[in-house]
């Protein structure tokens, strides 16, 4: 168990210490189920003989029930069961309620208090008992419930009633802290799901790869993105580079897709796309650009696919002939977002069986070693060897070449995107 442990022995409890030690012992989690073994084992057996937790799920409304005999057992009960119980009304009031289990029958405590047979057996050894619930209240609201069972006669005075209430107020903050910590976490791990790149669909006719590498290890997003999704019968394909780093900017590329995809219900040429994303970004208050390069991929009744690319502010493609050929693919024009008004031209190329085109951000090319920058030559003269190597090989080589060419140095978002036409 993590935190400072409390040994206080049965009949030499130190109820002011005891609140204290919970509220530093909790104090150093942010995860709700160890926050909440924590609270029960601090509580047993010197203040307690048996003790549970009952935690309200935000989600879903119904209860989750802690402990009991082994501290680490977790068990449901739905809301609707606590219908007229004294847990109902401890969880609605938060005010604490103190019940009495007689030596015979359960009784209205044990029934009451603990909706939950393998539970309530647990607790009914300790007749004749007392049975504690106390409310866990923060921020004005009740979360849930600490269920508290002395036998053997021992019983709650009202000054154990009180240190319940006390211990209830600082296990009541450690779990809120905890609670929504965990809440923003999962908030935080969806959304980086949303903005992470999406994985590479599988395409009669094509051959995709793909390599992602955002410049902060600790983050798996970045400033770098691709996209690809149907248009029709033909295929859009975009790759491009948001201004700056780690996660404004991977929000950013979020909306640079999803205006992508929204433009793409309404138009299908890549030239005319990016003119509509100039005029969205321009009018954005980010004031970051948005350079992009955007592919419209039409598989041809042959087998081969022509491919119609616009850039704006991005380096042209690479096309790799399956013979050993190496060209750009000529496409250029403004970056996007920095004039109000802006027109690009489309370029448009066949690709044979055999034959790649290779999409990269300037993570790529402007990758600073030792010796400067990779550069476009020291890509090109990669990829010559390479030629009619599937995508995933191709891209899998140049990440790895641009990692030797670092050195281990920093370095900025990579993306890289291979097309082919599948043999």
């Amino acid at each position: 168990m993590n935190g400072p442990e409390l040994a206080i022995e049965p009949g030499l409890l130190d109820e002011a210490s005891l609140v204290d030690g919970i509220g530093l012992t909790m104090a150093g989690s942010l995860n709700v189920r160890r926050s909440v073994l924590q609270l029960l084992d601090s509580l047993r057996p010197g203040f307690a003989d048996w003790a549970a937790v009952a935690l309200i799920n935000p989600r879903t409304g119904g209860i989750q029930l802690y402990g009991g005999d082994d501290l680490t057992s977790i068990v449901k009960v739905s809301r609707r069961a606590l219908a007229g119980q004294a847990l109902e009304r401890v969880l609605a009031t938060g005010r604490s309620e103190l019940l009495h289990v007689a030596l015979e029958g359960l009784g209205d405590g044990l029934l009451g208090l603990i909706p939950h047979r393998a539970l309530r057996d647990q607790a009914a050894a300790l007749r004749p008992a007392d049975v504690l619930g106390t409310g866990l209240t923060a921020r004005g609201s009740t979360m849930g419930a600490l269920i508290t069972v002395r036998g053997q006669g021992r019983g709650f005075t009202p000054e154990d009633v009180a240190a319940a209430e006390q211990i209830a107020v600082r296990a009541s903050m450690a779990l809120d802290s905890a609670r929504l910590y965990e809440q923003r976490s999962q908030i935080a791990s969806a959304l980086q799901q949303s903005l992470l790149p999406p994985e590479l669909p599988t395409i009669p006719g094509l051959d995709l790869g793909a390599r992602y590498r955002p410049a902060f290890d600790q983050l798996d997003i970045g400033g770098d993105f691709y996209d690809i999704f149907p248009r029709g019968d033909d295929w859009l394909v975009a790759l491009g580079d948001v201004a700056g780093k780690g996660v404004e900017a991977a929000v950013l590329t979020g909306r640079a897709r999803q205006s992508l995809r929204t433009a793409a219900h309404f138009e299908s040429d890549p030239a005319a796309l990016l003119s509509a994303l100039n005029t969205v970004f321009h009018n954005d208050i980010s004031n970051r650009f948005v350079t992009m390069i955007c592919l419209r991929v039409r598989p041809l009744d042959d087998g081969s696919l022509e491919v119609t690319a616009a850039a704006a502010g991005h380096a042209p493609p690479l096309l790799i002939r399956a013979s050993g050929g190496i060209a750009e693919v000529r496409a250029e024009g403004a970056v996007l977002g920095v004039v109000p008004v802006a027109e690009y031209s489309a370029t448009t190329v066949r690709l044979d069986p055999g034959d790649q085109l290779v999409l990269f951000t300037d993570g790529v090319d402007e990758a600073r070693g030792e010796s400067g920058f990779y550069g476009h030559e020291r890509l090109a003269s990669l990829l010559g060897p390479y030629a009619g190597a599937p995508a995933d090989v191709i891209c899998a080589a140049i990440e790895q070449d641009v990692l030797e060419h670092l050195g281990g140095r920093a370095h900025d978002d990579i993306a890289v995107l291979a097309l082919g036409c599948a043999r």
